[in-house]
Protein backbone atom coordinates (compact mmCIF):
# COMPACT_ATOMS: atom_id res chain seq x y z
CA UNK A 1 0.00 0.00 0.00
CA UNK A 2 0.77 3.99 -0.77
CA UNK A 3 -0.82 6.70 0.54
CA UNK A 4 0.05 9.97 -0.68
CA UNK A 5 -1.69 13.52 -0.78
CA UNK A 6 -1.48 12.82 -4.77
CA UNK A 7 -3.48 10.06 -6.44
CA UNK A 8 -1.13 9.56 -9.31
CA UNK A 9 1.89 9.29 -7.16
CA UNK A 10 0.68 6.87 -4.88
CA UNK A 11 -0.18 5.22 -7.92
CA UNK A 12 3.48 5.52 -9.60
CA UNK A 13 4.49 4.09 -5.70
CA UNK A 14 2.18 1.13 -6.51
CA UNK A 15 3.34 0.45 -10.09
CA UNK A 16 6.72 -0.40 -8.21
CA UNK A 17 5.35 -2.79 -5.95
CA UNK A 18 3.44 -4.21 -8.29
CA UNK A 19 6.32 -4.62 -10.69
CA UNK A 20 8.33 -6.42 -7.71
CA UNK A 21 10.06 -3.43 -6.06
CA UNK A 22 10.39 -3.17 -2.09
CA UNK A 23 9.36 -0.17 -0.12
CA UNK A 24 12.01 2.23 -1.12
CA UNK A 25 11.54 2.01 -4.97
CA UNK A 26 8.02 2.94 -4.31
CA UNK A 27 8.80 5.75 -1.92
CA UNK A 28 11.11 6.83 -4.21
CA UNK A 29 8.38 6.72 -7.37
CA UNK A 30 6.75 8.43 -5.00
CA UNK A 31 8.54 11.21 -3.79
CA UNK A 32 9.71 11.86 -8.08
CA UNK A 33 6.48 12.37 -8.93
CA UNK A 34 5.01 14.43 -6.23
CA UNK A 35 7.72 16.66 -7.23
CA UNK A 36 6.12 16.97 -10.75
CA UNK A 37 1.96 16.52 -9.70
CA UNK A 38 2.47 18.97 -6.33
CA UNK A 39 4.38 21.47 -7.14
CA UNK A 40 3.10 23.35 -3.79
CA UNK A 41 5.20 20.87 -1.53
CA UNK A 42 6.99 18.03 -3.66
CA UNK A 43 9.87 19.09 -5.03
CA UNK A 44 13.14 18.19 -5.92
CA UNK A 45 14.62 21.75 -5.05
CA UNK A 46 13.38 21.14 -1.37
CA UNK A 47 14.42 18.32 1.40
CA UNK A 48 13.23 15.80 3.92
CA UNK A 49 13.52 12.65 6.00
CA UNK A 50 13.30 8.97 5.01
CA UNK A 51 12.79 6.55 7.94
CA UNK A 52 12.80 3.32 6.73
CA UNK A 53 12.50 -0.47 8.72
CA UNK A 54 12.79 -3.69 7.15
CA UNK A 55 10.98 -6.59 7.63
CA UNK A 56 13.80 -8.37 9.80
CA UNK A 57 13.98 -5.31 12.44
CA UNK A 58 16.77 -3.24 10.77
CA UNK A 59 15.35 0.50 11.41
CA UNK A 60 17.30 3.39 9.93
CA UNK A 61 16.80 6.73 9.19
CA UNK A 62 17.72 9.27 6.08
CA UNK A 63 18.47 13.09 6.67
CA UNK A 64 18.34 14.92 3.47
CA UNK A 65 17.23 17.96 4.96
CA UNK A 66 18.31 21.20 2.86
CA UNK A 67 21.35 22.86 4.55
CA UNK A 68 22.98 26.56 5.11
CA UNK A 69 25.17 28.11 1.67
CA UNK A 70 28.59 28.27 3.04
CA UNK A 71 28.12 32.49 2.44
CA UNK A 72 25.26 32.26 4.72
CA UNK A 73 25.55 34.62 8.17
CA UNK A 74 23.56 34.80 11.42
CA UNK A 75 22.01 38.48 10.94
CA UNK A 76 21.64 37.67 6.91
CA UNK A 77 18.05 38.41 7.08
CA UNK A 78 18.11 42.04 9.16
CA UNK A 79 18.04 45.27 7.86
CA UNK A 80 20.01 48.03 8.56
CA UNK A 81 18.07 48.57 12.24
CA UNK A 82 18.91 44.80 13.19
CA UNK A 83 14.89 44.17 12.34
CA UNK A 84 14.11 41.07 10.77
CA UNK A 85 13.30 41.94 6.89
CA UNK A 86 9.69 41.71 6.38
CA UNK A 87 8.13 38.39 4.34
CA UNK A 88 7.38 40.30 1.44
CA UNK A 89 10.67 41.45 0.72
CA UNK A 90 13.15 39.63 -1.76
CA UNK A 91 16.09 40.11 -0.16
CA UNK A 92 13.79 37.82 3.15
CA UNK A 93 14.15 34.33 4.18
CA UNK A 94 10.80 33.46 3.00
CA UNK A 95 10.83 35.40 -0.59
CA UNK A 96 13.48 34.76 -3.83
CA UNK A 97 16.88 34.27 -4.14
CA UNK A 98 18.13 34.38 -0.58
CA UNK A 99 15.65 32.30 0.63
CA UNK A 100 17.16 29.43 -0.81
CA UNK A 101 19.11 27.01 0.91
CA UNK A 102 21.14 23.81 -0.41
CA UNK A 103 19.04 20.89 -1.38
CA UNK A 104 18.78 17.34 -0.73
CA UNK A 105 15.87 15.66 -1.86
CA UNK A 106 17.33 14.58 -4.96
CA UNK A 107 20.44 13.64 -3.26
CA UNK A 108 18.11 11.96 -0.30
CA UNK A 109 15.89 9.82 -2.77
CA UNK A 110 18.89 8.67 -5.10
CA UNK A 111 21.09 7.61 -2.03
CA UNK A 112 18.13 5.67 -1.04
CA UNK A 113 17.21 3.87 -3.86
CA UNK A 114 21.17 3.09 -4.29
CA UNK A 115 21.34 1.64 -1.37
CA UNK A 116 18.45 -0.10 -0.58
CA UNK A 117 15.76 -0.19 -3.20
CA UNK A 118 15.82 -3.36 -6.24
CA UNK A 119 14.52 -2.30 -9.23
CA UNK A 120 17.11 0.76 -10.35
CA UNK A 121 16.80 4.45 -10.43
CA UNK A 122 15.92 4.54 -14.33
CA UNK A 123 12.92 2.11 -12.95
CA UNK A 124 11.69 4.11 -10.00
CA UNK A 125 11.81 7.67 -11.86
CA UNK A 126 9.85 6.50 -15.00
CA UNK A 127 6.88 7.33 -13.32
CA UNK A 128 7.75 10.91 -12.66
CA UNK A 129 9.27 11.48 -16.32
CA UNK A 130 6.06 10.56 -18.14
CA UNK A 131 3.79 12.59 -16.00
CA UNK A 132 6.21 15.58 -16.76
CA UNK A 133 6.15 14.79 -20.37
CA UNK A 134 2.66 13.74 -20.96
CA UNK A 135 1.36 15.94 -18.01
CA UNK A 136 -1.50 15.47 -15.86
CA UNK A 137 -5.23 16.67 -15.35
CA UNK A 138 -5.41 19.38 -12.90
CA UNK A 139 -8.64 19.49 -10.66
CA UNK A 140 -10.17 21.95 -9.36
CA UNK A 141 -8.20 22.74 -5.97
CA UNK A 142 -5.08 22.03 -7.75
CA UNK A 143 -5.83 24.55 -10.41
CA UNK A 144 -6.72 27.05 -7.70
CA UNK A 145 -3.60 26.22 -5.85
CA UNK A 146 -1.15 27.63 -8.93
CA UNK A 147 -3.00 30.79 -8.57
CA UNK A 148 -0.72 31.30 -5.65
CA UNK A 149 0.39 35.00 -5.90
CA UNK A 150 4.07 33.91 -4.94
CA UNK A 151 4.68 32.40 -8.50
CA UNK A 152 3.71 35.57 -10.05
CA UNK A 153 6.64 37.20 -8.70
CA UNK A 154 8.85 35.13 -10.92
CA UNK A 155 8.95 35.57 -14.55
CA UNK A 156 10.01 31.63 -14.99
CA UNK A 157 7.51 30.67 -12.37
CA UNK A 158 4.60 32.81 -13.52
CA UNK A 159 5.59 31.19 -17.04
CA UNK A 160 5.60 27.37 -16.44
CA UNK A 161 3.30 27.65 -13.68
CA UNK A 162 0.44 30.23 -14.42
CA UNK A 163 0.97 30.51 -18.35
CA UNK A 164 1.95 34.41 -18.06
CA UNK A 165 -1.63 35.09 -16.33
CA UNK A 166 -3.50 32.48 -18.67
CA UNK A 167 -3.91 30.69 -15.13
CA UNK A 168 -5.14 26.86 -15.91
CA UNK A 169 -8.56 25.65 -15.05
CA UNK A 170 -9.92 22.33 -13.79
CA UNK A 171 -9.46 19.34 -16.19
CA UNK A 172 -6.63 20.79 -18.32
CA UNK A 173 -3.17 19.07 -18.86
CA UNK A 174 -0.27 20.65 -17.17
CA UNK A 175 2.70 19.50 -19.51
CA UNK A 176 6.51 20.39 -18.11
CA UNK A 177 8.81 19.67 -20.65
CA UNK A 178 11.65 21.39 -18.91
CA UNK A 179 10.95 19.89 -15.47
CA UNK A 180 10.95 16.16 -17.74
CA UNK A 181 14.48 17.06 -19.40
CA UNK A 182 16.18 17.57 -15.48
CA UNK A 183 14.30 14.62 -14.55
CA UNK A 184 16.06 12.13 -17.75
CA UNK A 185 18.91 13.94 -17.06
CA UNK A 186 18.82 12.66 -12.95
CA UNK A 187 17.78 9.16 -13.61
CA UNK A 188 20.73 8.88 -16.50
CA UNK A 189 23.42 9.85 -13.78
CA UNK A 190 22.48 11.77 -10.43
CA UNK A 191 25.64 13.01 -9.50
CA UNK A 192 25.18 15.42 -12.07
CA UNK A 193 23.04 17.85 -9.88
CA UNK A 194 25.64 18.02 -6.97
CA UNK A 195 28.86 17.69 -9.22
CA UNK A 196 28.51 18.45 -13.34
CA UNK A 197 26.73 20.29 -15.86
CA UNK A 198 23.18 20.39 -14.14
CA UNK A 199 24.57 21.49 -11.15
CA UNK A 200 26.29 24.54 -12.94
CA UNK A 201 23.18 25.40 -14.39
CA UNK A 202 21.57 25.44 -11.37
CA UNK A 203 23.82 27.92 -10.14
CA UNK A 204 24.25 29.55 -12.86
CA UNK A 205 19.91 29.99 -12.70
CA UNK A 206 20.53 31.02 -9.20
CA UNK A 207 22.75 33.39 -9.93
CA UNK A 208 20.84 35.16 -11.38
CA UNK A 209 18.93 36.49 -8.58
CA UNK A 210 21.21 36.93 -6.19
CA UNK A 211 21.38 33.27 -4.66
CA UNK A 212 23.91 32.38 -2.28
CA UNK A 213 24.54 28.43 -3.51
CA UNK A 214 27.49 27.91 -5.31
CA UNK A 215 28.99 24.99 -6.93
CA UNK A 216 30.98 24.25 -3.79
CA UNK A 217 27.65 24.48 -1.70
CA UNK A 218 26.29 21.55 -4.07
CA UNK A 219 29.15 19.29 -4.03
CA UNK A 220 29.53 19.33 -0.41
CA UNK A 221 25.78 17.92 0.21
CA UNK A 222 26.03 14.78 1.77
CA UNK A 223 22.77 12.40 2.76
CA UNK A 224 23.23 11.59 6.70
CA UNK A 225 22.30 8.63 7.61
CA UNK A 226 21.02 8.71 11.67
CA UNK A 227 20.27 6.46 14.28
CA UNK A 228 16.30 6.49 14.85
CA UNK A 229 15.01 7.49 18.17
CA UNK A 230 12.87 4.93 20.12
CA UNK A 231 10.22 4.69 22.88
CA UNK A 232 7.84 2.75 24.24
CA UNK A 233 4.45 3.96 25.01
CA UNK A 234 2.38 1.02 26.75
CA UNK A 235 2.77 -2.54 24.84
CA UNK A 236 4.02 0.03 21.49
CA UNK A 237 7.65 0.83 20.61
CA UNK A 238 7.98 4.16 18.73
CA UNK A 239 10.10 4.86 16.16
CA UNK A 240 10.43 8.67 14.73
CA UNK A 241 12.61 11.13 13.43
CA UNK A 242 15.97 12.32 15.23
CA UNK A 243 17.58 15.81 15.54
CA UNK A 244 17.32 17.81 13.49
CA UNK A 245 14.08 17.09 13.53
CA UNK A 246 12.24 17.55 17.00
CA UNK A 247 9.39 15.51 15.94
CA UNK A 248 10.85 12.21 17.50
CA UNK A 249 11.91 14.05 20.33
CA UNK A 250 8.67 16.19 21.42
CA UNK A 251 6.48 13.05 20.48
CA UNK A 252 8.34 10.60 22.49
CA UNK A 253 8.24 13.04 25.69
CA UNK A 254 4.39 13.80 25.01
CA UNK A 255 3.93 9.90 25.39
CA UNK A 256 6.31 9.35 28.18
CA UNK A 257 4.16 12.01 30.14
CA UNK A 258 0.80 10.45 29.22
CA UNK A 259 1.75 6.60 29.46
CA UNK A 260 0.29 6.12 32.76
CA UNK A 261 -2.93 7.95 32.45
CA UNK A 262 -6.10 5.64 30.89
CA UNK A 263 -7.07 7.90 27.52
CA UNK A 264 -9.16 5.05 26.30
CA UNK A 265 -11.80 5.44 29.35
CA UNK A 266 -11.24 8.93 29.43
CA UNK A 267 -12.80 8.76 25.55
CA UNK A 268 -11.28 9.76 22.44
CA UNK A 269 -11.57 13.72 22.57
CA UNK A 270 -13.58 14.27 25.06
CA UNK A 271 -12.41 17.15 27.59
CA UNK A 272 -10.41 15.26 29.83
CA UNK A 273 -8.26 13.06 27.61
CA UNK A 274 -7.67 16.73 25.68
CA UNK A 275 -6.69 18.45 28.65
CA UNK A 276 -4.22 15.77 29.55
CA UNK A 277 -3.10 15.35 26.10
CA UNK A 278 -2.38 19.04 25.90
CA UNK A 279 -0.61 20.03 28.88
CA UNK A 280 1.92 17.09 27.87
CA UNK A 281 2.23 19.10 24.46
CA UNK A 282 2.92 22.63 26.26
CA UNK A 283 5.40 20.71 28.33
CA UNK A 284 7.03 18.93 25.66
CA UNK A 285 7.22 22.01 23.26
CA UNK A 286 8.80 24.11 25.94
CA UNK A 287 11.88 21.74 25.81
CA UNK A 288 11.33 21.68 22.35
CA UNK A 289 12.05 25.81 21.98
CA UNK A 290 15.16 25.99 24.07
CA UNK A 291 17.47 22.24 23.34
CA UNK A 292 16.18 21.55 19.25
CA UNK A 293 18.79 22.68 16.37
CA UNK A 294 21.07 20.81 14.03
CA UNK A 295 23.07 17.59 16.24
CA UNK A 296 25.92 18.32 14.04
CA UNK A 297 26.67 21.81 15.76
CA UNK A 298 24.78 21.43 19.13
CA UNK A 299 25.28 18.77 21.89
CA UNK A 300 20.79 17.78 22.11
CA UNK A 301 20.06 16.30 24.96
CA UNK A 302 17.75 13.69 23.04
CA UNK A 303 17.91 11.02 25.30
CA UNK A 304 17.47 13.43 28.65
CA UNK A 305 14.11 14.67 27.50
CA UNK A 306 13.46 11.52 26.40
CA UNK A 307 13.82 9.41 29.78
CA UNK A 308 10.62 8.17 31.73
CA UNK A 309 12.13 9.55 34.96
CA UNK A 310 12.06 13.20 33.07
CA UNK A 311 8.61 12.64 32.05
CA UNK A 312 7.22 11.42 35.84
CA UNK A 313 9.15 14.49 37.04
CA UNK A 314 7.22 16.67 34.20
CA UNK A 315 3.18 14.56 34.77
CA UNK A 316 3.67 15.71 38.37
CA UNK A 317 2.99 19.21 38.00
CA UNK A 318 -0.05 18.64 35.65
CA UNK A 319 -3.15 19.64 37.90
CA UNK A 320 -7.12 19.58 36.82
CA UNK A 321 -6.50 22.75 35.69
CA UNK A 322 -4.85 24.79 32.66
CA UNK A 323 -1.14 25.47 33.45
CA UNK A 324 -0.78 29.05 32.55
CA UNK A 325 2.72 28.81 30.10
CA UNK A 326 4.30 31.59 32.07
CA UNK A 327 3.94 29.96 34.85
CA UNK A 328 5.72 26.77 34.14
CA UNK A 329 8.91 25.42 35.17
CA UNK A 330 11.21 22.73 33.93
CA UNK A 331 11.93 19.93 36.73
CA UNK A 332 15.37 20.54 38.16
CA UNK A 333 18.50 17.93 37.66
CA UNK A 334 17.10 16.49 34.44
CA UNK A 335 18.95 18.94 31.35
CA UNK A 336 21.52 21.19 31.27
CA UNK A 337 21.23 24.38 31.67
CA UNK A 338 19.33 25.95 28.74
CA UNK A 339 20.71 28.10 26.09
CA UNK A 340 19.84 31.67 26.70
CA UNK A 341 17.84 34.05 24.44
CA UNK A 342 15.32 31.82 22.45
CA UNK A 343 14.32 33.24 19.58
CA UNK A 344 10.53 32.98 17.60
CA UNK A 345 10.16 31.94 14.47
CA UNK A 346 8.12 30.12 11.67
CA UNK A 347 7.31 27.03 10.44
CA UNK A 348 5.44 26.11 7.15
CA UNK A 349 2.83 23.94 7.13
CA UNK A 350 3.11 23.38 3.35
CA UNK A 351 5.26 19.89 3.36
CA UNK A 352 3.94 16.44 2.14
CA UNK A 353 3.77 12.96 3.95
CA UNK A 354 3.41 9.66 1.87
CA UNK A 355 3.58 6.07 3.97
CA UNK A 356 4.48 2.83 2.43
CA UNK A 357 4.37 -0.58 3.33
CA UNK A 358 4.94 -3.65 0.86
CA UNK A 359 4.80 -7.36 0.68
CA UNK A 360 7.72 -8.53 2.32
CA UNK A 361 6.88 -6.34 5.20
CA UNK A 362 9.12 -3.40 4.17
CA UNK A 363 7.91 0.24 5.64
CA UNK A 364 8.70 3.71 4.71
CA UNK A 365 7.41 6.92 6.01
CA UNK A 366 8.90 9.88 4.48
CA UNK A 367 8.04 13.73 4.83
CA UNK A 368 9.36 15.81 2.26
CA UNK A 369 9.40 19.94 1.49
CA UNK A 370 9.88 23.03 -0.03
CA UNK A 371 8.96 24.68 3.62
CA UNK A 372 6.64 27.55 2.29
CA UNK A 373 3.94 27.05 -0.54
CA UNK A 374 6.17 26.85 -3.86
CA UNK A 375 8.74 26.99 -1.30
CA UNK A 376 11.08 30.64 -2.00
CA UNK A 377 8.81 31.28 -5.12
CA UNK A 378 11.87 31.07 -7.63
CA UNK A 379 12.03 28.29 -10.25
CA UNK A 380 14.99 27.35 -12.33
CA UNK A 381 13.80 27.79 -15.56
CA UNK A 382 15.87 25.90 -17.70
CA UNK A 383 15.36 22.84 -15.10
CA UNK A 384 11.75 23.67 -14.30
CA UNK A 385 11.67 23.25 -11.05
CA UNK A 386 11.56 25.01 -7.67
CA UNK A 387 13.35 25.80 -4.94
CA UNK A 388 12.96 25.62 -1.86
CA UNK A 389 12.58 28.94 1.26
CA UNK A 390 14.03 26.53 3.71
CA UNK A 391 17.01 29.44 5.08
CA UNK A 392 13.29 30.61 7.23
CA UNK A 393 13.68 27.46 9.14
CA UNK A 394 16.75 28.93 10.86
CA UNK A 395 15.78 31.80 13.95
CA UNK A 396 16.97 35.08 12.00
CA UNK A 397 16.66 37.08 15.19
CA UNK A 398 16.67 36.03 18.53
CA UNK A 399 13.33 37.19 20.79
CA UNK A 400 11.58 37.85 17.84
CA UNK A 401 8.13 37.09 17.55
CA UNK A 402 7.25 34.91 14.14
CA UNK A 403 3.85 34.03 12.35
CA UNK A 404 2.86 31.21 14.73
CA UNK A 405 4.94 32.61 17.73
CA UNK A 406 7.02 29.47 17.56
CA UNK A 407 9.79 29.94 19.59
CA UNK A 408 13.18 28.29 18.60
CA UNK A 409 16.46 29.24 20.53
CA UNK A 410 20.34 29.90 19.68
CA UNK A 411 20.68 26.12 18.89
CA UNK A 412 19.22 27.18 15.49
CA UNK A 413 20.75 30.15 14.75
CA UNK A 414 22.14 30.73 10.86
CA UNK A 415 25.52 29.02 10.20
CA UNK A 416 27.09 28.12 7.48
CA UNK A 417 26.66 24.41 5.79
CA UNK A 418 24.30 23.78 9.28
CA UNK A 419 20.79 22.36 8.74
CA UNK A 420 17.42 24.26 10.04
CA UNK A 421 15.63 22.69 12.75
CA UNK A 422 12.34 21.13 11.46
CA UNK A 423 9.07 19.77 12.73
CA UNK A 424 8.98 16.83 10.31
CA UNK A 425 7.73 13.44 12.44
CA UNK A 426 7.57 10.52 9.93
CA UNK A 427 6.68 7.25 12.45
CA UNK A 428 6.58 3.65 12.52
CA UNK A 429 5.32 2.32 15.66
CA UNK A 430 5.28 -1.64 16.33
CA UNK A 431 3.45 -3.81 18.85
CA UNK A 432 5.69 -5.33 20.80
CA UNK A 433 9.58 -5.00 20.92
CA UNK A 434 11.85 -2.89 18.39
CA UNK A 435 13.39 -6.34 16.77
CA UNK A 436 10.16 -8.79 16.91
CA UNK A 437 7.97 -6.25 17.16
CA UNK A 438 5.20 -6.73 14.22
CA UNK A 439 4.63 -3.31 12.04
CA UNK A 440 1.31 -1.70 13.42
CA UNK A 441 1.09 2.02 12.24
CA UNK A 442 2.78 4.37 9.62
CA UNK A 443 2.36 8.09 10.51
CA UNK A 444 3.33 11.10 9.09
CA UNK A 445 1.72 14.33 8.06
CA UNK A 446 2.68 18.15 7.18
CA UNK A 447 1.76 21.05 9.14
CA UNK A 448 4.82 22.81 10.19
CA UNK A 449 5.15 22.72 14.36
CA UNK A 450 1.92 21.22 14.31
CA UNK A 451 3.12 17.95 12.71
CA UNK A 452 3.97 16.60 15.58
CA UNK A 453 0.99 17.07 17.40
CA UNK A 454 -0.96 15.67 14.37
CA UNK A 455 1.04 12.90 14.68
CA UNK A 456 0.36 12.35 18.06
CA UNK A 457 -3.75 13.04 17.60
CA UNK A 458 -3.52 10.44 15.04
CA UNK A 459 -2.01 7.56 16.90
CA UNK A 460 -3.74 8.17 20.52
CA UNK A 461 -7.15 7.90 19.08
CA UNK A 462 -5.74 4.51 16.59
CA UNK A 463 -4.09 3.45 19.56
CA UNK A 464 -5.89 4.14 22.81
CA UNK A 465 -9.16 6.23 20.78
CA UNK A 466 -10.71 3.50 19.45
CA UNK A 467 -10.66 4.91 16.01
CA UNK A 468 -10.19 3.25 13.05
CA UNK A 469 -7.19 4.52 10.91
CA UNK A 470 -9.33 6.47 9.06
CA UNK A 471 -11.32 8.31 11.17
CA UNK A 472 -7.77 9.12 13.70
CA UNK A 473 -6.87 11.12 10.09
CA UNK A 474 -9.95 12.69 9.72
CA UNK A 475 -10.93 13.55 13.17
CA UNK A 476 -10.89 17.41 14.32
CA UNK A 477 -7.40 18.20 15.52
CA UNK A 478 -5.94 19.74 18.62
CA UNK A 479 -2.75 21.78 19.10
CA UNK A 480 -0.57 23.39 22.03
CA UNK A 481 2.15 24.49 21.37
CA UNK A 482 3.84 26.32 24.61
CA UNK A 483 3.75 29.68 22.93
CA UNK A 484 1.36 31.33 22.67
CA UNK A 485 -0.56 30.01 25.53
CA UNK A 486 -3.09 29.11 23.02
CA UNK A 487 -5.34 25.58 22.52
CA UNK A 488 -6.38 25.75 18.52
CA UNK A 489 -9.00 23.69 17.28
CA UNK A 490 -9.86 22.40 14.13
CA UNK A 491 -13.49 22.71 13.89
CA UNK A 492 -15.87 19.71 14.60
CA UNK A 493 -15.56 19.96 18.11
CA UNK A 494 -18.79 20.50 19.79
CA UNK A 495 -19.63 23.79 21.73
CA UNK A 496 -20.00 22.19 25.34
CA UNK A 497 -16.56 20.40 24.69
CA UNK A 498 -15.33 24.18 23.53
CA UNK A 499 -16.87 25.62 27.00
CA UNK A 500 -15.54 23.01 29.00
CA UNK A 501 -12.01 23.49 28.24
CA UNK A 502 -12.35 27.41 28.40
CA UNK A 503 -13.78 26.48 32.00
CA UNK A 504 -10.74 24.83 32.42
CA UNK A 505 -8.32 27.73 31.32
CA UNK A 506 -7.54 27.35 28.25
CA UNK A 507 -7.70 30.05 25.58
CA UNK A 508 -9.39 28.49 23.02
CA UNK A 509 -8.57 29.23 19.05
CA UNK A 510 -10.79 28.39 16.39
CA UNK A 511 -9.80 31.07 13.77
CA UNK A 512 -7.27 28.58 12.00
CA UNK A 513 -9.30 26.45 10.45
CA UNK A 514 -7.82 23.14 9.28
CA UNK A 515 -4.56 21.89 9.05
CA UNK A 516 -2.24 19.72 8.47
CA UNK A 517 -2.93 16.38 6.17
CA UNK A 518 -1.76 13.18 7.52
CA UNK A 519 -1.41 10.05 4.95
CA UNK A 520 -1.16 6.89 7.09
CA UNK A 521 -1.53 3.44 6.91
CA UNK A 522 -2.95 0.74 10.11
CA UNK A 523 -1.82 -3.09 10.07
CA UNK A 524 -4.57 -5.10 11.44
CA UNK A 525 -2.96 -7.07 14.08
CA UNK A 526 -5.08 -10.71 13.04
CA UNK A 527 -5.40 -10.37 9.47
CA UNK A 528 -2.22 -8.60 8.10
CA UNK A 529 -4.76 -6.62 6.58
CA UNK A 530 -3.40 -3.15 5.83
CA UNK A 531 -5.90 -0.29 5.86
CA UNK A 532 -5.10 3.31 4.66
CA UNK A 533 -6.15 6.56 6.14
CA UNK A 534 -5.85 9.18 3.41
CA UNK A 535 -6.93 12.37 4.54
CA UNK A 536 -9.99 14.13 3.66
CA UNK A 537 -8.76 17.58 4.08
CA UNK A 538 -6.87 17.18 0.76
CA UNK A 539 -9.38 16.01 -2.21
CA UNK A 540 -6.87 14.44 -4.65
CA UNK A 541 -4.88 12.10 -2.54
CA UNK A 542 -5.68 8.22 -2.23
CA UNK A 543 -4.45 5.39 -0.49
CA UNK A 544 -3.31 2.76 -3.48
CA UNK A 545 -3.43 -0.58 -2.51
CA UNK A 546 -3.38 -4.33 -4.19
Amino acid sequence: MVVSVHHLAADAGLEMLKAGGNAVDAAVATGFALAVVHPIAGNLGGGGFLLLRTHDGHATFLDFREQAPLAATADMYLDAQGKVLPEDNLQSSLTGYRAIATPGSVAGLTYAEKKYGKLGLAAAMAPAIKLAEKGFVLSAEEAEELHDPGLTRFADSKRIFQRDGKFYAAGEVLRQPELARTLQRIAADPSDFYHGKLAAELVAELEKGGGLITLEDLARYRVVEREPLTGKFHNYTVISAPPPSSGGVVLLSTLNILAPYDLAKLGDRSPASIHLITEAYRRAYMDRSEYMGDPDYNHIPAAEMTSTRYADAWRASITDQATPSARLHRPEGFLPAAPTSAGKRRESPDTTHFSIVDAEGNAVAMTTTLNNDYGSGVTAGSLGFLLNDEMDDFAAKMNTPNFYGLIQGPADAIAPLKRPLSAMTPTLVLEGGLVDGKLRFVLGSPGGGRIISTVANIFLSAAEGGLNIQQAVDAPRFHHQYLPDTLYLEPGFSGKTIKQLQALGYVVDLKDGYWSNGECIAIDPKSGELLGGQDHRSHYGKAAGY
